[in-house]
């Protein structure tokens, strides 16, 4: 049985990846950017959890 990934810390993944990417970010925007990140991870979710059979292929263009 597969393990369970921990759930997504978007304050801990803030800290971790800005320094990596040579940014710095200064405390007042902390909070934005985890709020913008715990709503991407929410959406990302909801992409992720749509199933699709095997099947499916993508499509080669979008057209809206």
């Amino acid at each position: 049985m597969p393990e369970t990934p921990p759930p997504f810390d978007p304050d801990a993944y803030t800290a971790v990846t800005a320094p990596l990417l040579g940014l710095d970010i200064d405390p007042a925007w902390m909070q934005p950017i985890t709020a913008n990140l715990r709503v991407l991870a929410a959406a990302a979710e909801l992409v992720a959890g749509f199933p699709l059979p095997d099947e499916v292929e993508a499509a080669p263009r979008f057209e809206a």
